[in-house]
């Protein structure tokens, strides 16, 4: 199956006037948990990733939260390495807690679900080199983000779809009174329709 075919069946892309977590609007949101309650359909995506990097000689996977705990942990497994996470501590920092850690020189993969701005995943990249980890590479579901990043390793994407973004002062969802729906939150549920 197809990793777009993935999303659909799932009911993972919404249509609606989102607001992401970076705070910009889009009419578009890849709800990730759609997917990832299917244990064969993060398996599948997951490979994806696993086999793209399986000869880099990885060693540790981590991920942002909380997506990226699902996902570390299931590209770990599939490589036979650790998978760890990186959870939130202030506003721009990440930090390894629960007694994880990257040793001196450890080869890093770094997971993510939907790729937009990639501050997450910065903050994930800039905790590693703090500990003197080597990030081998990026993998991501999703790379949905209107202009390419360069963050100094590969980036691997299961899909590639750009899908449009505003700053809320410039939205042209906002300029229509099209409802705000922040997803994750209870007043998104009842608003928004899947794609098919």
């Amino acid at each position: 199956m197809k990793v777009e075919d993935i999303f659909k069946k799932s009911g993972a892309i919404l249509e609606g006037h989102f607001l992401l977590t970076s705070g910009l609007h889009s009419p578009i949101y890849w709800e990730k948990f759609s997917v990832l309650q299917f244990p064969k359909y993060t398996q599948q995506l997951c490979q994806l990733i696993s086999q793209h990097f399986s000869e880099e000689s990885i060693e540790v996977v981590s991920g942002p939260t909380t997506g990226g705990i699902i996902l570390a942990y299931e590209v770990a497994k599939q490589l036979g390495v650790r998978g760890i996470f990186a959870e939130k501590e202030g506003v721009d920092r990440r930090a390894f807690k629960r007694g994880f850690g990257i040793k001196q020189g450890e080869r890093v993969l770094v997971v993510d679900d939907i790729l937009t701005t990639g501050k997450s995943i910065r903050e994930v990249l800039a905790l590693i080199n703090e500990q003197g980890g080597q990030v081998i590479g990026i993998g991501v579901l999703v790379d949905r983000s209107e202009k390419e990043h360069d963050f100094g390793v590969p980036l691997f994407s299961c899909m590639r779809s750009i899908t449009p973004v505003y700053q809320p002062q410039n939205c042209p969802l906002c300029a229509t009174a099209i409802p705000l729906l922040k997803p994750g939150s209870s007043h998104s549920i009842s608003n928004r329709r899947a794609v098919n």
